[in-house]
């Protein structure tokens, strides 16, 4: 540039038409060149080779003070691409309980999203129970916010937002809200900074070339550190840039330093582009700037308007009168109610289908709509058997975009139905194999995370999936559909390179207070873990780093918060697998087992106490082969829980003092599942869950181990 950048004189030299380099330039109106150049009215930047550019006199310069949105652009475009400036389509990622839901619940009620007399309550995108229960995000969702503040210029600004999981777990449902954007916003949290779910989901954005803006959340926590948790986040992003270098050779490297910053507090509602001191709000009361900072980093949808109708199926969804509905991100052409369009399947099929209903989302209701144009979410009814990754496309010249893609699964458990002698006692539960394999069949269609594989028994089936949260979850939904089940200890999925057995591997952050560090290292030690790195801050508290098997950390949770009092603070993310690490001993505690059946007594309790921990109560029905605590020893021990007192005509001189009977620990779904022996699997009913031995009956139990051995 020669000349002043503001001034009307400034000239861009380049070498001739004959050769040289590309020049980036936006082209208007009043911006001339003397080259030969293609045209866009929406404002594009295009990469031209060009000999020179006048601006017309008193013309905006355009090459001025480029922003990080249009410098991350390496798209050469024709000249017949348009974009849609009244349109964003933005995804909001970042690790567990950073507060992804809480700024878009501020979002929506600052953009008057919902009506005065609304009551709507916090954290409304999360509308699962289990969501609500648990506290995270499990499926990934979108809503639609309408922008009319001072950033809009007069105009209404569409913002489509993608509120994703936070869990490595649920990957498959970030990779899907993913291929619904054009930019994400990355929330990491002021204290906690950037954690392994952080990586994992931004190095997704990073893969798919996506704009990011960070937004530093919590940043009026009293223990915040604004300026470190910045800091690791831009050295967070270089260092997966240069990961990702071989895998995308053409990563805007400038974009990513030159990423916007947001400081913000979701639940106060406010953000800024000013940093406020730790522990302070920001000092604006509204969420204007991040606003702002969406509308000019991330670029408006990009389409050919002489290109034939694509849209992406990227979620499913139902309704009690329409049926099955396909969320779509319409990528060309124009969608309409009552067209008829191509169906292109996963096998390769094209069919003819008619679209019966179309609706767009406006907050979180949808509402009927007659057409839908490139870069809109929009869902579409009347096909009945579509599933995530197709796509619908022109009749005439069908245009079928590239499936989704998601990482392989990491975690494998067996679910059949219930084979205890219990079974069947809930009124009007689920216990064929037939409804089973139905309800997996359809978990299939809309989590593509998951494979459901046979097995040697008809009644049963191995599902994979992601981790163990992720199958967790799948099992708690079913039970409260009111299906029995038979679940079996989660297994890890392994793969054989050049004849060695490899095995998925974590790569595990812990943090602690410095008195457990020594516990931590030896439980890790013992699940094969090796520690690549050790930081102490000087505030009392160790992170440490680990790369371990993925199935050393099955079970794991519950063992690590035991020998850390509940204080410690764990999380992974997958890497690449290595050769298989050895035997792994999960536990070091057998099994109470109960002899018989019948019904547990206080009597019993009192007299076994000593032995162990139960997870049983007195009255409750137990059956031969069934877990009923966790012996205090290495060794499984059978015993006689349903004992009863003798009772004669003789007076007692001490009565039963039930009052010293031990309470017994109450073990939820994910407990259950990491406390299971490789021998052992859980009984999921919609009343009760329990552990049980695979084989039930002790003497087979005790021919099956000697034949093993004899195997061995």
């Amino acid at each position: 540039m020669i000349g002043s950048p503001k001034s009307p004189s400034a000239t861009l030299v380049a070498k001739p038409n004959g050769g040289g380099p590309f020049c980036r330039a936006r082209i208007q109106r009043s911006f001339t060149p003397e080259g030969t150049v293609g045209r866009s009215e929406q404002g594009r930047f295009l990469q031209l080779r060009i000999a020179s550019c006048t601006p017309a006199p008193g013309a905006h310069q355009p090459l001025a003070g480029l922003s990080p949105r249009f410098k991350r652009e390496t798209l050469r475009m024709s000249e017949n691409t348009a974009s849609r400036p009244d349109l964003r389509n933005v995804a909001i990622v970042a690790h567990v309980d950073h507060g992804k839901t809480t700024i878009v619940d501020a979002m929506l009620q600052q953009t008057h999203a919902f009506s005065d007399h609304a009551d709507v309550e916090d954290r409304v995108m999360d509308s699962g129970d289990l969501e609500r229960e648990k506290g995270i995000t499990i499926l990934a969702k979108n809503t639609t916010v309408f922008y009319n503040g001072p950033s809009a210029n007069g105009e209404t600004i569409t913002i489509n937002v993608v509120d994703t999981p936070g869990h490595a777990d649920f990957g498959g449902e970030v990779e899907r809200g993913l291929s619904m954007v054009d930019g994400v916003v990355l929330l990491v949290d002021a204290s906690e900074g950037p954690l392994p779910q952080t990586r994992f989901v931004l190095r997704k954005a990073l893969a798919a070339k996506l704009p990011v803006i960070l937004v530093v959340n919590k940043v009026d926590r009293p223990d915040s550190r604004i300026d470190e948790v910045v800091s690791e986040s831009m050295d967070l992003l270089l260092g997966l840039a240069s990961d990702l270098a071989e895998e995308v050779p053409d990563l805007d490297l400038d974009a990513v330093l030159n990423v916007p910053v947001v400081y913000a507090s979701g639940k106060a509602g406010a953000a800024s582009l000013n940093q406020p001191a730790d522990g302070q709000l920001p000092d604006n009361d509204d969420l204007e700037p991040l606003f702002k900072t969406i509308i000019e980093h991330v670029p408006a949808p990009t389409y050919d308007p002489n290109e034939v109708l694509q849209a992406h199926v990227t979620n499913l969804d139902s309704s009690p009168f329409l049926g099955r509905l396909a969320l779509v991100r319409i990528f060309n052409g124009t969608l309409k109610k009552g067209q008829t369009v191509a169906w292109a399947r996963h096998d390769g099929e094209i069919k003819n289908v008619r679209i019966s209903e179309l609706l767009a989302t406006k907050a979180l209701d949808r509402v009927p709509a007659e057409s839908a144009g490139p870069g809109e979410i929009v869902a579409v009814a009347g096909i009945e058997d579509i599933t995530i990754g197709e796509t619908l496309t022109d009749a005439e010249n069908p245009k079928p975009l590239p499936l989704i893609k998601v990482d392989d699964p990491a975690i494998s458990m067996t679910i059949g139905i219930n084979t205890s002698p219990l079974a069947g006692r809930v009124k009007g539960a689920k216990v064929t194999a037939r409804q089973v394999k139905d309800r997996l069949d359809r978990e299939l269609i809309g989590n593509v995370s998951i494979k459901v594989l046979p097995t040697q028994r008809p009644d049963a089936w191995e599902v994979q999936g992601r981790g163990e949260l992720a199958l967790a979850i799948l099992v708690e939904q079913m039970r409260r559909e009111g299906f029995e089940l038979t679940v079996g200890k989660p297994q890890v999925v392994t793969k054989t390179i050049d004849g060695k057995v490899y095995e998925p591997m974590e790569h595990m952050i812990i943090d602690v207070p410095e008195e457990y560090l020594g516990a931590v290292t030896q439980l890790m030690a013992s699940r094969k873990g090796r520690m690549e790195n050790m930081a102490n801050h000087g505030t009392g508290w160790v992170r440490m780093e680990f790369a371990v098997p993925a199935r050393g950390l099955i079970g794991f949770r519950t063992q690590f918060l035991t020998e850390t009092r509940g204080a410690g603070i764990s999380s992974s993310y997958s890497i690449d697998p290595e050769p298989w690490a050895g035997e792994i001993e999960y536990r070091t505690n057998g099994s109470l087992i109960a002899d018989r059946a019948g019904v547990v007594t206080p009597y019993a309790m009192i007299n076994l106490q000593e032995r162990g921990t139960f997870f049983v109560e007195p009255t409750s029905e137990v059956y031969e082969g069934m877990i009923v605590g966790m012996n205090s020893r290495a060794d499984d021990m059978e015993v006689n829980i349903t004992k009863e007192k003798k009772l004669t005509n003789m007076r007692s001189s001490t009565a039963d003092n039930f009052e010293n009977l031990t309470p017994p620990k109450k073990l939820t779904l994910e407990e259950s599942l990491e406390f299971a022996r490789e021998d052992e699997c859980v009984e999921v009913t919609p009343e009760a869950i329990r552990i049980r031995k695979v084989i039930l009956d002790s003497n087979e139990r005790v021919r099956e181990f000697r034949r093993r051995a004899r195997a061995n």
